[in-house]
């Protein structure tokens, strides 16, 4: 079951990266759905495209509006591919970063697989007007993809079945 609380002290998970100021007045919202739907709004919210952080097990994630901190805590670490660019990325337990629109700073918790090393993901930032995606990595060595690479994939599914509806209307048109 989902929940939004507002709090003033906010516990901090075992292991966690942050601390309970960085956490104080967040809105916090609990349970796997609600958490993904939250999470999916802040990016579009931010200009980012929908599927950039595709992290569906979440336990909780928050925000904190005065300072733009967020957290997104998933139960262990979990790694996506993403095929139009070719890069395997992976997700911490706990992801963080402090948002602004167009842009992710401070991030910890995502790490990308170049070459044969995992490359801590420090930022992420939208540029040429929101057209593609820029990484930037703990050393200030980036790399920007097109931002339709990142295409939510509920919304693609949703897409790819609407030309299919419609092709089978106009089929079923030309058979009376």
């Amino acid at each position: 079951m989902a929940s939004l609380t507002v709090s003033k002290a906010t516990p901090v998970a075992a292991g966690s990266t942050t601390t309970n100021k960085e956490r104080e007045g967040a809105e916090i919202i609990t349970g796997a759905e609600a958490c993904y739907e939250h999470s999916k709004e802040m990016l579009k919210g931010l200009g980012f495209p929908g599927g950039v952080m595709p992290l569906r097990g979440l336990d909780e994630c928050g925000l904190v509006r005065e300072t733009g901190y967020v957290w997104m805590r998933q139960g262990k670490s979990y790694e996506h591919y993403f095929r139009a660019t070719g890069t395997r990325v992976r997700y911490d337990a706990e992801v963080t970063a402090y948002v602004e629109e167009g842009r992710m700073k401070r991030m910890t918790g995502v790490r990308s697989k170049q070459m044969l090393m995992w490359v801590p993901i420090v930022e992420m930032s939208l540029v040429d007007g929101g057209e593609r995606v820029y990484f930037k990595s703990s050393v200030g060595i980036g790399r920007s993809f097109p931002a339709a690479a990142f295409s939510d994939e509920d919304e693609a599914a949703v897409d790819d079945a609407a030309p299919a509806a419609d092709d089978a209307a106009a089929d079923a048109k030309d058979e009376k």
